[in-house]
């Protein structure tokens, strides 16, 4: 009794370690893999959009491309970058599989997504508001008892919505691309995004002087990359990386080349956004 009561507790033994010891980290799989895949949008200029060359391009894929670099010093080897196309509905599933080690696209950073999901460090602020018509008289949520209002399925500006207006007959799209033609053929008198997607979907219009952004900002958004949860060696890499880029001046170079004057959608920062972002950034 005595060998097998031993017996049975090393096979106890072993059997929990293998168990705790088989969750691989983030850059474990990198490593094993060769690739860093990040998730991110096709429909979101200028974050993560298709440009006229077909390219797939964005300010949230060039920060990612930051990460990567770093990915590739820690690891000392080269890396591949891959992009996979997440949406709201989506993005959580497909990093909570694996199929994605990161989400770089227009994620606001919850506390209810903090319940499945990791966060970096925000490398975005904006707020919720209203694209609508030029000819609209639509210029806030108080304007829109009745009517027909779009949002993005899985939105935080869909949840704030339904939670707190909930006489607006809200129509749900699965993304922003198919949102906007409803918008464009009548079929909603007004989509909700944060603001300054609703002013990349503005720029791309085929004709923009149709359209205007409404309204005062109804929600804070703030972005982040998003990352499995109970990894820190992957998310102090992804932090040290989006600091560095904004002590260093990077993150406000990319910042121009996007949202600049001449850049693809004209957005600028704000004094207060750009000491916010400083803020971030902790001693070394």
């Amino acid at each position: 009794m005595k060998r097998g009561a031993i017996f049975l507790t090393a096979v106890l033994l072993a059997v929990f370690a293998a168990a705790s010891g088989s969750a691989e980290t983030t850059l474990e799989k990198i490593n094993r893999t060769g690739a860093l895949v990040v998730g991110t949008r096709t429909g979101s200029p200028p974050f993560g959009f298709y440009n006229r060359q077909n390219e797939w391009v964005g300010f949230s894929i060039d920060l990612a491309r930051l990460i990567h670099q770093k990915v590739e010093q820690k690891l000392g080897k080269p890396v591949k970058f891959e992009l996979k196309e997440t949406v709201p509905a989506t993005r959580i599933p497909l990093l909570s599989s694996g199929a994605v080690d990161l989400i770089a696209g227009t994620m606001t950073i919850t506390r209810a997504r903090r319940e499945s999901v990791d966060f970096s460090t925000p490398f975005f602020v904006t707020g919720a508001q209203l694209l609508v018509k030029k000819d609209s008289r639509i210029r806030s949520l108080k304007d829109l008892a009745g009517k027909r209002l779009g949002a993005q399925q899985g939105s935080t500006n869909e949840r704030i919505v339904r939670e707190k207006w909930p006489k607006i007959r809200l129509v749900v799209f699965q993304d922003q691309p198919a949102a906007f033609t409803a918008l464009s053929q009548g079929k909603i008198d007004a989509y909700t995004n944060d603001g300054v997607q609703l002013a990349g979907l503005k720029a791309k219009a085929p004709n923009p002087g149709n359209y205007q952004v409404v309204g005062d900002f109804f929600s804070y958004e703030p972005y982040g990359m998003a990352m499995r949860r109970d990894d820190p060696d992957f998310r102090l890499l992804v932090d040290v990386a989006l600091m560095e880029a904004i002590e260093e001046g990077e993150y406000f170079r990319l910042y121009e080349k996007w949202f600049g004057p001449k850049g693809e959608v004209p957005y600028p920062l704000s004094p207060e956004v750009r000491v916010f972002l400083k803020y971030l950034v902790l001693p070394r």
